[in-house]
This record gives structure tokens, sequence and C-alpha cells, in this order.
């Protein structure tokens, strides 16, 4: 990020700004739209695509753009025209700012699965680095989209300031200074799976923001989401389905983790594997993150002691927020720039996100979306939840249940009929089949 800043005022000084594009413009896409248009030097807004023109608009009115200098345009030609002219285009075809030669990078900011697979691949086909504000996407496929980035030779990556980027940066400076990484931690405030967004609409509209996006955070889908990525991209797991998740007294400080955790998980065993991830309910800071490590050398551990760290073997580092639309061009900068991933899947997933029934279901219902009234989603590791066949959420969407489901119940591929036509399936199938589990065997 130091590096970032001096490359973002030489491309300033040069007339030679970056140049991205925004699919989306919800609450979360607006706030990025007002930092890059007034805030970042070295980079250009150029467009933006919403299924509705006025919310776009509105996006760039809010970002301090005048109305004379908005253009709705419909075909690549038309953006390209206002992209030279020094015009901010809104379009309702996404596909466009994928397409057009003067887009360096393309921002996904929908928070929606199949919508945001359609957008990630159509960029990466015309060779534009992809930069996601959707732990949805990247949980359900990301590994199968790395791979066709990797072909095409963009970057592919999920944006700097949501947790799993922040927690990404500090995992890469704990590993930098020699301390092996062996817990990954988001620092969450509640966690109720049953909430929907009847419990959380007063909060959202407080807040500005949709009730069903609230919601997915209350009811652990979302930590489940953004922990899969972090898993993903450094071959972490969980220590068991869901993850611990203690709740610990409001304003605990986040240290005591070191302590907390090997009563949860047996110490040998997890610093033994690969390490894991998790969350934490109710410490302090929050909502930021935290890295738990270890160092084998003695001499080091003295040092680590010596500067406040204790006396291990567990050390805690943390981050005390995430700003998220605050950061997100820094992760455009490194893509664009430096070829540089914020966050990517390493290969085969090593975690996914499963259905799990928030309420009783009944045979011939068609399941509604994330954060929505009748599932939420739990991280499990990914040899198990192939070896069970478990539904993943990100494709749950507008599946018939064949059969009734207890409260609480994990859904598996037997027991729904999937929509037709989605390319979201189809890419999960070609993920399956290029990153097949390890046998395993499954125990009670």
């Amino acid at each position: 990020m130091i590096i970032v800043d001096s490359a973002l005022e030489k491309r300033h000084s040069e007339g030679k700004p970056i140049r991205v594009a925004m699919v989306g413009a919800g609450f979360m896409a607006r706030g990025i739209a007002l930092q890059i248009c007034q805030f970042v030097k070295g980079m250009e807004l150029v467009a933006i695509s919403n299924r509705t023109l006025e919310t776009a608009k509105r996006a760039y009115r809010e970002a301090g753009i005048a109305e004379s200098d908005i253009v709705e345009v419909g075909t690549t030609a038309q953006l390209e025209e206002a992209i030279s002219r020094k015009k901010f285009s809104v379009t309702d075809n996404p596909f466009l700012l994928c397409e057009a030669g003067q887009v360096d990078a393309v921002m996904e900011v929908t928070g929606h699965i199949e919508y945001g697979a359609r957008v990630v691949m159509h960029a990466i086909k015309n060779g534009k680095h992809v930069i996601l504000m959707n732990a949805e996407v990247d949980g359900t496929i990301g590994s199968i989209l790395k791979t066709y980035a990797d072909k095409a030779g963009v970057v592919y990556t999920v944006a700097d300031g949501d947790q799993p980027g922040v927690i990404m940066n500090l995992y890469r400076f704990v590993k930098g200074i020699g301390v092996r990484p062996v817990l990954l931690g988001n620092i969450k405030g509640l966690h109720d799976p049953y909430r929907n967004p009847t419990t959380q609409k007063g909060f959202a509209e407080k807040w500005g923001q949709n009730p069903a996006m609230v919601t997915s955070f209350a009811d652990g889908t979302k930590i489940s989401y953004e922990q899969a990525c972090v898993a993903n991209a450094t071959g972490m797991k969980v220590g068991k389905r869901g993850m611990f998740g203690p709740t610990m007294e409001a304003g605990t400080p986040i240290e005591k983790t070191t302590k907390l955790f090997p009563e949860l998980y047996d110490l040998d065993e997890w610093l033994a594997g690969p390490g894991i991830v998790d969350y934490v309910v109710g410490a302090a800071p929050g909502p930021g993150v935290f890295v738990l490590g270890t160092h084998e050398h003695p001499t080091m551990r003295h040092y680590l002691n010596l500067y406040k760290l204790g006396e291990g073997p567990l050390y805690c580092f943390y981050t005390p927020y995430h700003l998220c639309h605050f950061e997100i061009h820094n992760t455009v900068a490194r893509a664009v720039l430096f070829n540089d991933a914020n966050l990517a899947p390493i290969g085969t997933p090593t975690v996914e996100v499963v259905t799990t029934a928030k309420i009783d279901l009944k045979s011939g219902e068609k399941l509604d979306g994330l954060g929505e009234y009748m599932t939420y989603g739990l991280a499990e590791n990914y040899d198990i939840a192939r070896a069970e066949n478990l539904l993943p959420i990100g494709l749950a969407e507008g599946a018939i249940l064949k059969t009734d489901l207890p409260k609480d119940k994990v859904l598996t591929f037997d027991d729904v009929i999937l929509p037709e036509g989605l390319l979201s399936v189809e890419l999960y199938k070609e993920q399956l089949a290029k990153f097949p589990p390890a046998s395993i065997k499954v125990t009670a």
C-alpha cells in the first residue's frame, strides 16, 4: 500500500489515470464512487452499470459529478466515445464495461452470485482485471474463476477493505516477519442464525442498506463466506462445521484469543496442520480482524515477549478496523500496476459454505436467497462437504425442495432440484472436475 500511493501519484502527474468501471450501485458501491471520484488521484471511475439507471446516476451525483457530465450509453462504441470525452457513463448492460478497450479493470459489487459470475467471466474473457466486493462469488466458484483469469493473463482478486482482504494483508505481514500464521480470525458483534429481513429491517433502514444483506451478516452466512475466501486463499481449514465462533464478554481484548482457542481446539493438532479460519463475537477492537501466529525459534520468542506480544506459543496480531469502500482503490491499483491480487484462491478449495435450514422446510417449496427467511450458511471443509454431497448455499436460490427438512438440517444436492441454465452451476461443476476433493474417511 505504501508503494501504491506513490504509483497512483505518478499516474496522476503523468495524466494517465487508471480507468475502472463498476457493476452495481447499491449502498457500498455508492461509497466506492464517492471515494474514487473525490479522494483518489491517478484513478477514474469511468462507468457504472446498474439494472436501474437512475440508481447508477445517483451514485455519480452523490460522488459530486455534475448531471451534465453523466451520459447514458447503450453500446460499447458509445461508452468508448464517452470515456474519450471525459464523460461518466451509466448503462444497464454490464457487459459493455467488460468490452470497452479503455477500461483497465472491472469492480463487481452486487453481492449476487449468478449475475456476478456472468460479469466476472465476461470481464476475464475480455482481458480485464477483476476486483470483487462479492465474497459470495469467490466462496462458491472462486477457484475456477481464478483458473480462467490465469489463462487470460489478468488478475482476479477479492477487494481490500472487506474483512477477508484485510485479513490477507495481515496474514502476509505476519508471514513476512517470520511468524507462522495458524489462525486467521474475524471479529463480529452479533451472530444469530435465525435472523431474517423482518428482524433486521430497522437496522437496514437506519443505515440505508438492503435488509437481506444485513441479515446475511447477522445469520452467519456472510462470515462463513468471508472465512471460506480466506481459507481458500491460504490452504487453511475450519476446526469444525460452522467454526467455533466463541462469544466473548463485550469489550474483551482480542489478545485473549491466544488462550481461548487452545481450550476449544487441540493445540498440538492445530499447530501440526495447515491452520484454521474462525471468528469471535464481542471482542475488541470490533469489527476488526486478527491473526494468531507461532514461532519456533526460542530467541525470536524472547524478542516477541520483549515487544509485548506475550510468552507464546501463540501471538496475536490484529487490525482494529476494516474500511470497505475506503480501501478498494488500493486493490485496483495493485492489480493494474503490479499484477498483485489482494486475495484469490490458490488451487483446490479447502472450505465451502453449505446450505442449512433456518426454518422447517416443506417439499415443493422454492428456496429464497442469501440473508432471507429459509436458509443460512455454514462453513465446512471441502472434503467433507463433497463426501456428504452437501449443497453449497451459493447454488441454492431458486432450487425446489424434493422432501420435507427440519430446521437446522444441512441440505444435500439430493434434497433439491436445481434451476436450469445457470452459469454458476456450470462453473461449479467445472470447478469440481478440475479440483476433485481428496479421499477421506467420513466419520459421524
